[in-house]
């Protein structure tokens, strides 16, 4: 059995791999339902003054080591492997989530919040950003490179539905978490200063935001556990000189026959090892992070981070509730993506997302400006965030991890990825001062502003994808390899 093709054997790897995206999704997320009970907690700290800017940062303090995380995926990928590096990647998902549960471990009275502990607590939490860095540039990498070329797309997509998964999760465990407890009140006093409302539900600054951030252990682990019991990629396996252990792997997924003829393409590929980084010139490298920073361009994760919020200034009932109905709406339309990306290929769903996104941000931006009822604001965002969903979400993973040569995949996949973490950083930390912004006689003024830029930047990003990025359905990544050549030759 061991020589024929198994579906079993291929969809069992490609689910622990996926992990790994749930696991991105969770930890990105999690801040989402724990940030008010934080901030609370740390504004009681006496020995220094927890200010906005300073939450700003601790709110996304994980995406740093996110950036350090992918800066180094190519590094880790080809000189350990993938199957170690999402191993060391599942290890700081564990600790981080342990950490951020009771940072006063070992050097601090617990409870007691200063300034030494609001260090301790961002650099666990960096930790954590590391793993997710990692995760999402070697996750899909992985999945490519032991998916046959015609269902490719549809697996590493998968990969986002997990990530999108993993927000759900956790919006519903924050949920659940929360219970018949309330997120405290904070109110900024007549000198600047943030304080809480007295009577705000104690649990919830002492309790509940450590539950939040603790519960990530649990899957953190299974991953960490399961990921030992994969094999390697067939592509690093031969590019090491491996190739029996690469042939197994190959015939185990795809039969003898594909498995001879797959490993003689990669050798072809993978011969001129030491390839440098502009060898296929520089246009592939650009389309990669442009792919990258458009994705975060766009300010979706401004809207995932900060939901809660976000629905709670609308003045729509329960904004926890609103946010787990998001999560539901995002899910359904990255299963479109799953199911159409190798029928319509991923040029057309980027652009057709980019312009449903920019209709969605182009609603919120106009039922502020003509003070429009507040369902107006909640549908737009629901379409915006559906659309990106069904595009750049996932189709961006896809195409950041088959559009790179084989020889050259391992350092451009970090490139391309480190920028995404760069503009998921610059987006996710000014978008609540941009938010905020006021003009005389406009008080949303930055609720304009902030989403008729978003809807500018997806009307770029369309036109970006329909001159620039190359159609790869139904290739395979030694095609890739002729592709950007002829390209560079033109």
């Amino acid at each position: 059995m061991e020589n024929q093709q198994s579906k079993t054997y291929l969809i069992s790897i490609v689910v622990v791999a996926i992990l790994g995206g749930l696991l991105f999704g969770y930890d990105t997320a999690v801040i989402s339902g724990a940030e008010k009970g934080l901030q609370a907690f740390f504004l009681g700290a006496s020995d220094f003054v927890y200010t906005d800017a300073m939450h700003g940062f601790t709110s996304s303090s994980a995406l740093i080591g996110c950036i350090i995380g992918s800066a180094i995926s190519g590094y880790m990928a080809s000189n350990f492997g993938r199957k170690k590096s999402l191993i060391f990647a599942g290890i700081c998902f564990f600790l981080s989530a342990l950490g951020s549960y009771n940072p006063e471990f070992l050097f601090f009275e617990y409870g007691k919040p200063s300034y030494d502990l609001l260090v301790a607590f961002n650099l666990y939490r960096v930790l954590g950003g590391v793993g997710v860095g990692l995760a999402s540039a070697i996750c899909p990498m992985y999945i490519a490179e032991v998916a046959p070329s015609n269902i490719r797309g549809t697996l590493v997509s998968w990969n986002q539905f997990a990530i999108i998964f993993g927000q759900l999760l956790v919006y519903f465990v924050n949920f659940l978490i929360l219970g018949e407890h309330t997120n405290p009140i904070i109110e900024k006093t007549a000198q600047g200063v943030y304080n809480v409302v007295a009577g705000s539900d104690p649990w919830t600054v002492e309790t509940g935001w450590r539950y939040m951030f603790g519960s990530e252990a649990v899957p953190a682990g299974l991953f960490a556990l399961l990921i030992c019991f994969v094999p390697e990629t067939p592509r690093y396996l031969a590019m090491c000189g491996q190739d029996n252990k690469a042939l197994h792997v190959l015939t185990r997924i795809n039969g003898v026959e594909r498995a001879k003829a797959i490993l003689q393409e990669i050798k072809a590929t993978a011969e001129e090892k030491t390839e440098r980084l502009f060898t296929y010139g520089w246009v592939v490298i650009f389309v990669g992070i442009m792919l990258s920073v458009f994705q975060q361009a766009v300010g979706i994760n401004a809207v995932l981070y900060f939901a809660p919020r976000i629905f709670e200034s609308m003045n729509m009932g329960n904004p926890m509730v609103q946010t787990v109905i998001m999560g539901i709406v995002n899910i359904l339309f990255t299963l479109v993506a799953i199911f159409t990306v190798e029928k319509w290929g991923r040029k057309p769903l980027l652009i057709y997302g980019s312009i449903g996104m920019a209709i969605g941000a182009a609603g919120v931006a106009l039922s502020n400006l003509w003070a429009l009822p507040p369902i107006v604001s909640v549908v737009s965002i629901m379409v915006y965030s559906a659309s990106f969903m069904f595009s750049w979400g996932p189709i961006c993973w896809v195409l950041i991890s088959e559009i790179f040569p084989n020889t050259i995949r391992g350092a451009a996949v970090a490139i391309a990825v480190a920028f995404q973490w760069i503009f998921n950083f610059i987006v996710s930390s000014t978008f609540v001062p941009m938010y905020n912004m006021q003009l005389p006689g406009m008080d949303n003024f930055g609720h304009i502003f902030a989403y008729a830029l978003y809807g500018i930047i997806c009307v770029i990003a369309a036109i970006f994808v329909w001159k620039l990025v190359p159609e790869t359905k139904g290739k395979t990544l030694e095609d890739m390899n002729k592709l950007w050549l002829e390209r560079k030759n033109k």
